[in-house]
């Protein structure tokens, strides 16, 4: 049937719930209030971006079959950088080259990212968050950067069988100014 065609997968509940997960963090106003993230359609793209790197970072380490976990994750990202361009008004045609520029940008951010930790070197993931996520430097990336550890360990010591069940929590974040 060609009407077949035009309907959408149903999006399995765990994804749903594990995507919440992340934008509920992502959306947390201490981000924006006390640590310098601009409360923007680009800083909101980064705190994504970068809670979606931290639980698709632990989910890497799975077997290749667990790892569709987190392609599906990824695929819903997409999906909804896509619905929100389109709320934004951006036009159908243009959709498709803003989702190419946001996957090269979400791929480069991975790659800083992960080797950042990867080395832990501090002033590498200072500086990956200063590009990236701080873009006007006015937040204190020390405070960012202690968090963003914290939840790459917190989420590396849940089972991945709390994932399965869409059970995810990050570290609460931290309050107050930066120093």
């Amino acid at each position: 049937m060609i009407l077949s065609l035009f309907r959408r997968k149903k999006q399995d509940p765990t994804i749903e719930t594990l995507y919440g997960a992340i934008v509920a963090q992502a959306r947390n106003p201490l981000f924006y209030r006390d640590h310098g993230v601009p409360d923007t359609v680009q800083g909101r793209f980064e705190m994504v971006v970068l809670h979606a790197f931290l639980v698709l970072h632990r989910l890497k380490e799975e077997s290749e079959e667990r790892r569709q976990l987190g392609q599906e994750l990824f695929d819903m990202l997409f999906l909804d950088f896509d619905r929100g361009l389109r709320e934004l008004g951006v036009s159908d045609t243009k959709v498709p080259k803003k989702i190419r520029q946001m996957g090269e940008s979400f791929y480069g951010r991975v790659q800083a990212y992960d080797t950042a930790l990867a080395g832990g070197e501090g002033e590498t993931l200072e500086g990956a968050l200063a590009r990236n996520v701080l873009a006007d430097l006015s937040g204190d990336t020390r405070v960012l950067a202690a968090y963003v550890r914290q939840a790459a360990a917190a989420l590396a010591a849940r089972p991945y069988e709390s994932f399965l069940a869409g059970d995810i929590e990050f570290p609460a974040v931290p309050t107050g100014g930066p120093s």
